[in-house]
């Protein structure tokens, strides 16, 4: 109820400034002999920031102080012995005022003064919630009323909006680059504590993974060597990658070059259904249907094939992803202009050549982003290795046994009670951040083949 309120109120107030705003600068257009300098859209605009952005300020401080508010209003409401006494018996006196205020009823075992407690609550809440509302909306009135002052035949709406709006833009990329500096250096500093365990060489060229849940009297947590982590990883990955490639970009090429409009009208969403099933569907496909019908096949022809294997969970991976290179690499292609093709077709070139010597290149960075972007959800792809692979943190290029790979492992060491004082623990960041390395990696070289293939055809 309390946020259909807000939203009333600042639908309100967005509706009203911006009408204010558009029937004054009219109204200053008419009176005066002096030309407008901006629209009298922008003068609506401007009012409407100078109206919503007080309001929202009101709302969003009430956000972050309303509940240390409210939670000191409530222990002013119970006796002394109790906010002083035990931990436990304070908890569940807020427990049950809070249920009281809220509109459960008494509750049988509350004390008088509890539910007198409950009560005022519930009268406080009402009074500061509309309180705040009253506040934010006269807030807002006045910041409408200082904007609509302004407004006036050489007023700079247009270039006040645009220079808000570019600030804006600017805020929120900042956010997005701050975002991933966070993360980095969350990895680094945990990674960083792990390594003060375990030595980076033992963690980076170790054969053998077999941490300890707890260490030893000799202080030995066990070893974690990362090898067969990742080339369990890299051997997953390529097997999807084999699936996926060429099916996604053949299915992408006929589609955009070949199939008749009614085909691609019903096979592309075809395709992107794949797309939208969860991944713990292929990862169940995988362990009940594709392992044993893989493992049926080895039988049948003399070569042993876990039901379990890199193998099994490649390939349905490479089934996942499919979706990712068909869509991407077809819209790609679909947007080399058509002067090309038919500049190449008049030259006297076949179809096909025109595709492989003409199209493709011209689409080949987009391409190349589609297999980035599968590569990647490979590397990071977690419920199918789960299920299917095995979870066999061992060394082996085998594809037909069974493998792990860092985004299961991660898992593993992050299930249960986790402390992270422990490199048991602290190992799920190195492995975190040996996973953010691989793609940084995948980045630079697709950057890299981007632009050099790119020069070429320009």
């Amino acid at each position: 109820m309390n946020s259909l309120v807000v939203a009333a109120l600042l639908l309100l107030l967005l509706a009203l400034s911006y009408q204010v705003g558009l029937s004054r600068s009219r109204a200053v257009a008419g009176g005066s002999t002096l030309k407008m300098h901006s629209r009298p859209n922008y003068h609506g605009l401007m009012v409407a920031l100078w109206c919503l952005v007080p309001a929202l300020a009101i709302l969003l401080i009430w956000f972050f102080v309303g509940d240390d508010v409210v939670r000191s209003y409530t222990l002013s409401l119970l006796p002394a012995e109790v906010v002083n006494g035990d931990p436990t018996q304070l908890r569940d006196a807020l427990r049950r005022v809070e249920q009281i205020s809220t509109g459960f009823g008494v509750v049988g075992d509350a004390q008088p003064y509890e539910n007198a407690a409950g009560q005022a609550l519930h009268e406080f809440r009402l009074l500061t919630f509309w309180a705040m509302v009253a506040v934010a909306a006269g807030v807002g009135i006045i910041g409408l009323v200082a904007m609509r002052a302004r407004i006036a035949p050489r007023l700079r709406a247009r270039n006040e909006f645009e220079t808000i709006v570019k600030v804006l833009l600017a805020i929120c990329s900042g956010i997005a680059i701050l975002t991933t500096v966070g993360i980095i250096a969350s990895l680094l500093r945990e990674a960083l504590r792990f390594f003060s365990f375990i030595s980076p060489a033992d963690f980076f060229f170790g054969t053998v993974w077999a941490p300890r849940f707890a260490a030893t009297a000799s202080g030995d947590y066990g070893q974690y060597g990362l090898l067969p982590l990742l080339w369990g990883t890299i051997m997953v990955s390529a097997i999807a990658m084999l699936v996926a490639i060429p099916l996604g970009l053949m299915s992408a090429i006929y589609l955009a070059e070949y199939a008749p409009r009614k085909v691609r009208a019903f096979a592309k969403p075809m395709i992107e259904i794949l797309a939208g099933i969860p991944s713990v569907i292929y990862g169940f496909f995988a362990l009940v249907t594709l392992g044993p019908a893989l493992s049926a096949l080895g039988a049948m022809i003399g070569v042993p094939i876990r039901a379990t294997s890199a193998l099994t969970a490649g390939i349905a991976m490479g089934i996942m992803i499919i979706p990712f290179v068909s869509s991407l690499s077809d819209d790609i292609i679909t947007q080399v202009p058509r002067a090309m093709r038919d500049g190449s077709l008049g030259m006297g070139a076949t179809k096909s050549e025109t595709i492989k010597r003409v199209v493709l290149p011209a689409a080949l960075p987009g391409i190349v982003g589609a297999f980035l972007l599968a590569v990647s959800k490979a590397f990071g792809e977690t419920m199918i290795v789960v299920l299917a692979a095995g979870n066999a943190p061992i060394l082996r290029f085998n594809p037909f046994e069974a493998t792990s790979t860092v985004t299961v492992s991660i898992v593993n060491q992050l299930t249960g009670d986790t402390n992270f004082a422990s490199p048991q623990s602290l190992v799920a960041f190195a492995l975190g951040l040996t996973l953010f390395g691989m793609t940084l990696c995948l980045n630079v070289i697709a950057l890299y083949v981007v632009r050099k293939y790119r020069e070429q055809y320009e």
